[in-house]
């Protein structure tokens, strides 16, 4: 017989432990990512009284995996437009952070007698946290949706896109042993091309061919489809250099702006909990006891630093940003664990024997520690914020809740010239990184197609390298025209200049800028496919240049793919009845809501739900089916599978949520106790049921239901109420054990 490859069996010890431990940790009402770890550490190599996993390399790309679904639903989750909303949050949170802990991780490695780039890399490991370990928490506490859970995850995406860059600084710095700040610069600027450029084009074609598909789509292919492009982005990522959760995690934000965002989700998360699984069963596997024993004192200094400090840091870059104290603490104490990316950054230093082997066990351990305690500190930031803040002086609680008026005050007379400049440099970015994505893959790939095309066709190499540049630069017409001329507003630059006499030095050169970018990647494919002169490059390029400005059709092209992409991104929000104005988004919050067969709420009309009463929040919409119930009337009733729209302050929101999204305390519910059972009995010709119809027998008037008749050799099932009982019928009926009372009928009843 065919031997069994380890990983089945290694996978089973995983499935099984993981299964057992979690139960345990559901009865005590523990987070179960603690139970996963404890399960790793059971099953491990360092626990002998246990089967051990054998084939760890596999074990590793399952985790690997487990990340990359992890990523993809926090993706799934997290709307571009919100990140948007809390982007500058998300900045200065993160690097008030990354800083402070650098500072904090160097100044803790030199007092334990480490090494300068030791304690470098202990600085960079310490500044990151654990996005799959918080967002993991946040689902097994069911915080999603709290209110300071969109800054949290604006300050993870923030971190795991600096620890790139890290990653970066810190292969140049250990190969050099200096810092190099022009491949930091370099890789920052790669970053923010891949980005723009995945966004742009993600969500212009992804949401355009799933409108097309979507009569075809099963929740089997959309599954499949969904998971495709997941790890389709997660090698495109690779092959450009970057992470393989930040790949997973872009093409889950695209996802979350379709239409299908919501189903998507839904039939993911069955995987992501699976791999997940198998990812922190994975890190609980790399405990050693004897480093706990040996360097006891090391990972306690290390572990402490990092609970108090990252928390202390979150909370301060959280209040800089200018949010409450209430969600600055709830969102600090948030940050207090270390995780995947510091393991990446611990083998990064192990590969260049830059740092010593005995550090990357000590990192695991204060990553499990801190894992540990995530859990306890998020559920205490509410008690620690409600003890501390009856003792904050009057005078600094004033100050804090002026500065947090002040950094969201809606700034109604912003001039006009920043808002130019800031309309300006978007342009300027989008269309440049569309105009590159097309000149790169025109030069790099249509070049080299066409001069094979038309060779092998006998046409002269001139001619396959016309038609390349013509077709690359009608490509490319809609997209020079938008960065060269869209938003030029003549009027409105003399009003510019009338009012602010130093606008021209900002107006001017912008305006050149456009020019000269546009002008370049005319220059850049023509030179592409012609080894020419720069002065006829540039005379070709204006006269290009000057056919595109005037022409109407570049501009209507560009039109009509500027309306497509805003369509596609705003085609989620475009589901909500009405949109909320910009001016009442801070107070205002909506929400699509699927009620469960389990909540209470279930079969009740609205009036008796009382939902406005209770929560303070609205029901805007009814989706059942695929029909809209606008505006429900207070007499509609509330049925399982409905997709409620919810409009309310955040807080009334997630008071709502519980009361509708109803989760059943136990899956499987045992109903052998109410049991209905099967009768058989022979109708007589002097018998009480004979030349009776069933609607007037007595078995109606009991809980009997006749289900059979037979008669000559026939069977009449699910006999009409019409039909006649005659004698010699054979009656096939069922009814409850116990409420059968029959007179005459006791010594004829056969009971199956």
């Amino acid at each position: 017989m065919e031997s069994l490859p380890a990983i089945f069996m290694d996978l089973a010890i995983i499935l099984v432990a993981a299964g057992v431990i979690t139960v345990v940790f559901k009865w005590l009402k523990q987070p179960l990512v603690l139970g996963y770890i404890l399960a790793g550490f059971f099953i491990g190599p360092y626990f002998p009284w246990f089967p051990a996993i054998t084939d760890a390399a596999n074990i590793h790309v399952w985790s690997d995996i487990g990340i990359v679904f992890l990523m993809f639903g926090l993706g799934l989750e997290f709307s571009i437009k919100k990140l948007k909303k809390v982007g500058a949050t998300g900045a200065i949170t993160a690097l008030t952070e990354l800083a402070i802990m650098f500072v904090v991780g160097n100044s803790v490695g030199r007092i334990l007698g480490l090494g300068s780039m030791e304690c470098t890399f202990l600085g960079c490991m310490l500044s990151i946290s654990s996005t799959s370990i918080i967002i993991k928490s946040f689902d097994d506490m069911k915080l999603k949706q709290q209110k300071f859970t969109s800054t949290v995850t604006a300050v993870l995406v923030v971190e795991d896109l600096v620890a790139v860059l890290l990653l970066v600084v810190l292969s140049t710095v250990s190969v050099s042993q200096n810092f190099d700040g022009g491949a930091l610069v370099g890789q920052m600027a790669k970053l923010a091309f891949f980005l723009v450029a995945v966004f742009i084009f993600g969500i212009y074609l992804i949401p355009t061919f799933l409108r097309w598909m979507r009569k075809y789509m099963s929740e089997e292919t959309l599954l499949i489809l969904a998971v495709g492009l997941c790890f389709g982005m997660v090698v495109l990522a690779s092959k450009a250099g970057f992470s393989t959760a930040l790949g997973a995690f872009v093409m889950g934000a695209v996802l979350c702006e379709t239409i299908e965002a919501d189903v998507i989700h839904r039939i993911v998360t069955p995987l992501k909990n699976l791999f997940s699984a198998v990812f922190f069963v994975s890190v609980g596997m790399l405990i050693q006891p004897s480093v706990l024993v040996e360097e006891w004192l090391t990972i306690l200094v290390i572990a402490l630093s990092v609970i108090i400090f990252k928390s202390l840091s979150a909370t301060i870059g959280v209040t800089l940003s200018g949010r409450p104290l209430k969600i600055a603490v709830q969102s600090g104490f948030c940050f207090c664990q270390i995780g995947e990316f510091s393991f990446i950054i611990a083998g990064l230093g192990l590969s260049f024997n830059v740092i010593d082997e005995s550090l990357y066990p000590i990192i695991v351990s204060v990553s499990v520690i801190t894992t540990f305690v995530t859990p306890y500190m998020i559920k205490g930031a509410l008690p620690f914020y409600n003890w501390i803040e009856p003792r904050i002086p009057m005078g600094v609680k004033h100050r804090l809740d002026q500065y947090s008026e002040h950094a969201n005050r809606d700034s109604g007379n912003k001039a006009s010239m920043k808002v130019y400049l800031r309309k300006q440099l978007t342009n300027i970015c989008i269309h440049g990184v569309i105009l590159a994505v097309i000149a790169l893959l025109s030069s790099s790939l249509l070049l080299s197609f066409l001069d094979d095309l038309f060779a092998t066709a006998g046409i002269p190499t001139i001619w396959s390298r016309l038609t390349g540049m013509g077709a690359t630069l009608v490509l490319m017409s809609p997209f020079l025209w938008a960065v060269a001329v869209k938003n030029v507003n003549k009027e409105r630059i003399k009003k510019m200049f009338e009012t602010w006499h130093h606008s021209q030095v900002v107006v001017i050169p912008i305006l050149i800028l456009r020019y000269f970018i546009a002008l370049f990647f005319v220059g850049f494919v023509v030179g592409s496919y012609f080894n020419l002169a720069v002065g006829f490059l540039m005379v070709i390029a204006v006269i290009v240049m000057l056919a595109v400005l005037y022409s109407r059709r570049a501009n209507g092209f560009y039109a009509q793919i500027e309306d497509r992409f805003f369509s596609n991104f705003n085609q989620r929000q475009a589901q909500n009845s009405f949109h909320i104005p910009t001016a009442m988004e801070d107070e205002f919050s909506m929400e699509r809501l699927q009620m469960t067969q389990y909540s209470p709420l279930a079969g009740k009309t609205l009036a008796e739900g009382q939902l406005r009463e209770r929560y303070g929040a609205n029901i805007v919409t009814i989706e059942r089916a695929g029909n809209l119930i606008d505006l429900p009337d207070k007499n509609d009733i509330l049925m399982p599978c409905d997709i409620l729209t919810v409009i309310g302050t955040e807080e009334e929101v997630s008071k709502i949520r519980p009361v509708i999204e109803v989760e059943p305390d136990i899956l499987v519910h045992d109903h052998s106790d109410h049991e209905l059972h099967m009768y058989r009995y022979h109708v007589e010709a002097h018998g009480p049921l004979c030349g009776i119809e069933i609607r007037y027998s007595t078995l109606s008037k009991q809980r009997a239901i006749v289900i059979a008749i037979e008669r000559g050799g026939q069977k009449i099932v699910n006999p009409s109420r019409d039909e006649i009982f005659r004698a010699g019928d054979i009656l096939w009926f069922v009814s409850p054990d116990g409420d059968l009372t029959l007179q005459g009928f006791e010594n004829k009843l056969v009971k199956i």
